[in-house]
């Protein structure tokens, strides 16, 4: 076992210890690292004022992703490089490229907001690609700015990613790599600080031994929900077993007919192998939170907190996903509707924990569509969310799934709505007809997001929309296209 947080700050090697596990990245940045250009707007993920860029070591060299500090344990620093703006500029104090984009264009004004929309460039500009106009777009939208209007900020984006890399951070790429290879630690890291345990395993087999010795303990993914629970409800965590340095856990992979994805792929990790397979679920992915928060959030996490509003279990739900559980080293399997037994309840026994995510692949002739509705498009929570899958034959549904998030205490699938339409002609009169079905089937709570009665009725016409675009009566009908323009 290792006690010690082992990571670069820029180019520096540092080490923190005796620090307790949940403090936030942005407290100690601003705290005992004196860097103060990192600022706190939200402390909940929302603004990017606090954004900061994560790098780590990949086979090319280095791969850099911006996060949010504000809900970032200090743990989740060991073996990475993490860069603020003050590592930015040059040795002889000359701008980076994004920087100098932001003042050509007249990008700041206040500046309270800058150093975060300049992390969130720095990373775009790392990306390697040169970003259109909805690229550029949802690489920002998690950076809000209250004065100066985006569009000089748009701006600066395409400008100054346009090309290849090419400032000292490529060109050292490899050293720095080679230097957090270096701190790597096949150990398992444990620190006990401040009341709070925190165990960080390196393989499958270290945290199923973790989770049966601590079968009460809070299971961190990303953070991107537990975070909060420790900025915003100052809840205390005694036990904490981290998940996202654990080898092969994040992993995505196709074998056997099925998407398998690791219960710590983040949602970017899946992103490309779901648009491969359903583009409706990979665009529904993007407008879960921002590009910060998908960088760090995970579908295992997403699943596993059973939150009746999460927007991946309706998808899983009704693509027929099954569940990779696991104790010890024993494995069962387990439909996803089976999983969800009651508000934030799950069917996991004591000491056991969420390995992976099994999706079938479509088949031929399969129809999926999933629908989010929510006050804003992107970066909000769902007031009701729909997801259906079709199969039809000779103009009859063979079959359907459909899955609802917001319309329970579960997510769940709507089974008799189902049952109504099996067997039938794919037909508005039948649509029609279960749509009734559906209305009995839910019971929806009225909240701050939504009234009950607009829920249901939201939920009735979800099931006729998606008939209208699946039908060829509805030819004519041209789907809405997503906000951002690609030009």
């Amino acid at each position: 076992m290792r006690d010690t947080i082992r990571f670069l700050l820029g180019d520096e090697v540092r080490s923190i210890s005796s620090v307790s596990p949940t403090r936030t990245v942005l407290e100690w940045l601003r705290g005992e690292a004196r860097a103060r250009g990192t600022k706190e707007g939200c402390a909940e993920g929302d603004c990017g004022a606090c954004t900061v860029v994560l790098g780590e070591a990949s086979d090319e060299g280095m791969v850099w992703r911006a996060v949010n500090a504000c809900i970032l344990f200090l743990p989740a620093l060991d073996g990475r490089q993490l860069l603020t703006v003050e590592h930015l500029r040059g040795a002889d104090g000359a701008l980076h490229p994004v920087q100098q984009a932001m003042v050509a264009h007249h990008g700041s004004q206040c500046g309270f907001c800058t150093p975060g929309f300049v992390m969130s460039l720095f990373a775009l500009y790392h990306a390697g690609t040169a970003p259109n106009r909805r690229a550029a777009n949802e690489a920002l939208a998690g950076n809000l700015c209250r004065c100066t209007g985006y569009r000089p900020i748009l701006d600066a984006a395409r400008e100054a990613c346009a090309g290849v890399p090419a400032d000292r951070f490529a060109a050292s790429a490899l050293e720095i790599a080679a230097r957090l290879r270096g701190l790597a630690d096949p150990e398992p890291l444990e620190i006990v600080a401040e009341g709070v345990r925190f165990v960080a395993p390196r393989t499958v087999a270290q945290l199923a031994d973790a989770v049966l010795a601590h079968p009460d303990a809070t299971i961190l993914a990303g953070g991107t929900d537990v975070g909060l629970w420790v900025t915003k409800q100052h809840r205390a965590l005694p036990t904490v077993i981290a998940v996202e340095r654990v080898a092969d856990f994040a992993r995505v992979e196709e074998r056997g007919g099925v998407l398998r994805i690791g219960a710590g792929a983040t949602y970017e990790d899946a992103l490309a192998a779901i648009e491969r397979h359903w583009p409706d679920f990979a665009r529904m992915t993007r407008r879960i939170g921002s590009r910060q928060i998908r960088n760090r959030g995970t579908i295992g996490g997403n699943v596993a907190n059973a939150s009746p509003i999460g927007d991946t279990p309706p998808a899983l739900l009704a693509l027929d996903a099954t569940l990779v559980l696991r104790r010890g080293a024993a494995q069962r399997r387990l439909p996803a509707a089976e999983f969800f037994l009651g508000y934030r309840k799950t069917a996991l026994a004591a000491g056991e924990f969420l390995e992976a995510i099994e999706v079938p692949l479509p088949a031929a002739g399969e129809t999926f569509a999933i629908y989010k509705v929510s006050k804003r498009f992107e970066q909000d929570i769902s007031a009701v969310c729909g997801a259906f899958r079709l199969r039809l034959h000779d103009g009859n549904v063979a079959d359907i799934r459909i899955g609802f998030g917001g319309m329970a205490a579960i997510p769940k699938r709507a089974t008799a709505t189902e049952a109504a339409l099996r067997g039938r002609p794919w037909t508005r009169e039948n649509v029609t007809a279960a749509m009734a079905v559906l209305s009995d089937e839910f019971a929806p709570l009225t909240d701050m997001r939504a009234s009950a009665a607009y829920r249901a009725r939201v939920a009735r016409n979800l099931l006729l929309r998606f008939w209208l675009e699946t039908t060829s009566s509805a030819a004519t009908l041209v789907r809405l296209p997503e906000w951002e323009s690609a030009a």
